[in-house]
């Protein structure tokens, strides 16, 4: 059996596609929405997160850097996670935002009186109508270039990366430093 003859793309190209392809991505202006975010997140009583697969992850980062902010926050789906209330917000991670769990998440969440953040790809998704806020990453897959960067890979990285920027105007509403993050973080290095 003869193999098919492919043109591998390196590691090094790919990872230079993707820095390019954020970059990009992340030059629109997101000025107002960014400030309603941290408006919403540093007013709440609790914050919460959201997100499946990795988009996850990505809120799973920004989740950690609250605590370290000093915000009470929590995932939602652990097994300590408490009820989402009046007077909360979530924020919720997903490029479709047609995610049916993401979707439920925020529709229940505005139900009992919490404020939702979305962090997606599509600004008429579902998701997009059930939020407060939209912080808008639009993608717009090259499909020649897929293999660099397949599946959500730059939705996602541009979530983490945006969501950093959102960690750094957060710390400068509260006043905290990297000190004061450093205090709160699991390791105390």
């Amino acid at each position: 059996m003869t193999k098919p003859v492919r043109s591998e793309p390196t590691a090094v190209a790919s990872a230079a596609y993707i820095l390019d392809a954020v970059g990009k991505i992340l030059a629109e202006d997101r000025t107002a929405e960014m400030r309603a975010a941290t408006d919403i997140l540093t007013g709440a009583k609790k914050f919460f997160v959201y997100g499946v697969g990795r988009s996850g992850l990505a809120a799973r980062g920004f989740a950690m850097r609250m605590v370290q902010l000093g915000i009470e926050c929590f995932f939602i789906g652990e097994t300590i996670t408490p009820v989402v209330g009046d007077g909360d917000a979530v924020l919720i991670v997903s490029n479709t935002g047609a995610t049916m769990s993401a979707i439920q998440v925020a529709n229940i969440a505005r139900r009992v009186g919490a404020k939702v953040i979305a962090v997606t790809g599509h600004r008429t998704s579902k998701l997009a109508h059930a939020s407060n806020v939209v912080l808008l990453i639009r993608t717009d897959a090259d499909d020649a270039r897929a293999r660099l960067a397949p599946l959500g890979t730059l939705f996602e990285n541009a979530a983490l990366i945006l969501l950093d920027g959102l960690v750094a105007q957060v710390m400068e509403t509260l006043g905290q430093t990297e000190a004061d993050m450093r205090g709160r973080h699991a390791i105390m290095v």
